[in-house]
């Protein structure tokens, strides 16, 4: 572990370095670190900058979008002068001028097969920040099959729910498809853009899956692999739901029927 800091980075990160938890050694944990952010929305927009504020040393960020007026709401990496511009490009200008110090890759694509056989191998860690069952359930079967975690988050209205999947690691631990084991049929579930979302909510998801990245990467406390944290935002309520591994589960099952990543569906990314 490299622990040759430089001055700016003593004083950038030292708030970091004073804890105990952290210190030198994690905030080079951190700089060693890859994330792959799926989505530059509402939900990528805190979560990457975070990540970026916290020295994570090399972030992707995936998205095929342009940015629209209504997306300044809640995807808060963005600004109104570049409403046109290309999310991923608008989210990584972002990063860069908050801290030039991490390395952010642009991969202004639709996350599709091949994008997740050729990306998701390169990070130490994928986040799902879209807004559409098909490219999460490509998600979850990717990251599975590729042997890397998977930290998701979902919002709606006034709700927020996440988790930790890293099924990979062996039966204590459940995957994406334990907990849905199938899309629900379309139309069921409206999206964002369909049904509305608070600005503010996915804001604090955001927040809640960086931070569960940073302690996956740092190796501290208890993360949510195996539990579901559930956010009532109107209620101010949180409340965690314990996930098990379901020994039928077409993916990580005792007789597993999906051994390939496979295209759900044809359809962009569409971040929250």
């Amino acid at each position: 572990m490299d622990l040759d800091f430089t001055d700016a980075e003593l004083h950038r990160y030292s708030r970091h370095i004073l804890l105990a938890d952290v210190g030198a050694e994690g905030q080079a944990k951190l700089r060693a670190a890859s994330v792959l952010v799926v989505g530059a929305g509402g939900l990528g927009s805190p979560l990457a900058l975070y990540l970026a504020a916290a020295g994570v040393g090399r972030i992707g960020i995936i998205d095929d979008d342009t940015l629209e007026l209504s997306n300044l709401q809640r995807q808060i990496a963005h600004t109104t002068a570049r409403i046109g511009h290309g999310k991923a490009d608008s989210a990584a200008e972002t990063l860069r001028a908050l801290n030039p110090e991490v390395v952010v890759e642009v991969h202004a694509r639709r996350l599709d097969v091949a994008a997740a056989r050729e990306l998701i191998p390169r990070y130490d860690i994928t986040c799902d920040g879209t807004d559409n069952f098909p490219t999460r359930f490509l998600l979850g079967d990717a990251c599975h099959l590729l042997g890397r975690p998977l930290v998701s988050a979902a919002v709606l209205r006034f709700e927020g729910q996440l988790s930790v999947f890293q099924s990979h690691r062996g039966t204590a631990f459940p995957c994406h498809r334990c907990l849905h084991p199938e899309m629900p049929p379309e139309g069921l579930v409206p999206s964002c853009s369909e049904a509305g979302v608070l600005g503010a909510v996915t804001g604090v998801m955001g927040t809640l899956q960086a931070t569960e990245v940073m302690k996956l990467i740092l190796g501290i406390g208890e993360t949510l692999a195996g539990r579901l944290l559930l956010w009532d935002a109107l209620d101010a309520r949180f409340r965690t739901v314990r996930l098990k591994r379901d020994p039928a589960c077409a993916l990580c099952g005792e007789r597993p029927t999906i051994r390939d990543i496979a295209e759900p569906e044809a359809v962009p990314v569409c971040a929250a």
